[in-house]
């Protein structure tokens, strides 16, 4: 199967990601309709292991592993355009337009755009031009981060979100960063710098 963009991770920020392209579906921007786009989640977010209590708009005492539960069924009700596959990337390999990533299960996806958001823990994935450095931002050593260009590209194509991409390990920062990710591959298409925000309908 071929896609529009494949997001490693199912995280804070692969999820964060993935719901702002769901979000794109369906505004009638012909530039955005009918993509295509994967989640390959391995299970393994800290935030599975996360009680949250200090996250804008999220009920003190929600269980990470709720939330991520929640974001999915969000991201579902949005968008049919968004495919989960549980399992793990070991390659990625090829350019802008042209990328395969293979998995731990055999299987071989294509697609145009690559986001890495597996986390800071380690970088095990086969993946040319990653350069894997130490995370400045983490609170504990051995952490590891994947260089950018400061707006999460890391060469055309290949995009970096979230721990790996040298941000701090709060919920909202990771998620942030894949939102931006998201709208900078969105702005590409449009060939414009965009948002995506919705309002209250008018009252009469």
């Amino acid at each position: 199967m071929r896609y529009d963009v494949i997001i490693i991770g199912g995280g804070p920020a692969g999820l964060g990601c993935a719901l702002t392209f769901a979000s794109s579906q369906g505004r009638g921007w012909q530039w955005a309709e009918g993509r295509k786009f994967l989640v390959i989640d391995d299970g393994k977010s800290d935030l599975h292991k996360a009680m949250l209590n200090n996250v804008p708009g999220v009920s003190i005492g929600t269980k990470g592993s709720e939330l991520l539960e929640q974001i999915r069924e969000q991201i579902k009700s949005l968008s049919e355009n968004v495919e989960f596959i549980e399992d793990t990337a070991l390659r990625v390999e090829g350019d802008k337009g042209n990328f395969k990533v293979h998995t731990k299960s055999g299987n071989v996806y294509e697609a145009d755009y690559v986001v890495l958001a597996s986390g800071f823990h380690k970088f095990e994935i086969e993946c040319e031009g990653a350069e894997v450095i130490d995370n400045p931002k983490s609170p504990k050593p051995g952490r590891v981060m994947i260089k950018h260009d400061g707006d999460y590209k890391v060469r055309d194509g290949l995009y970096v979100a979230g721990l790996l991409a040298g941000l701090s390990s709060m919920y909202a920062a990771a998620a942030g960063s894949g939102v931006q990710v998201a709208i900078n591959i969105l702005s590409e298409w449009a060939g414009k710098p965009i948002v995506i925000h919705d309002v209250l309908p008018d009252k009469d």
